[in-house]
Formats: C-alpha cells, structure tokens, sequence
C-alpha cells in the first residue's frame, strides 16, 4: 500500500522536456496578459487624473 516505486507513480516524468515547454510557453502569456492588463489599469488611472 505505500510502496512508492509502482509503475503509475513513474508515468508522469515520461516526458520533462515537452511538458517544460508548454509550461515554459503558458507562463509566457499569462505574463503578457498581465503586463497587458497592467499598462491598461496605468492608462486609465492616468486618465483619470487628468481630467
């Protein structure tokens, strides 16, 4: 029952390489979104202030 080297626990690690990349490639975009979302968030405050 706690044995930790069964076969299911070892599936996951098949492939590092390819599941880097799409982690590397979605933490990408959210970063772009969020720079995204902050510059708007700048602008409107700007604005804002100067009317």
């Amino acid at each position: 029952m706690t044995d930790k080297s069964t076969p299911d626990t070892a599936a996951p690690r098949a492939k590092p390489a390819a599941k880097g990349k799409t982690r590397e490639d979605r933490l990408k975009a959210a970063l772009k979104a969020n720079m995204a979302k902050r510059k708007a968030q700048a602008k409107a405050r700007s604005a804002d202030t100067a009317d």
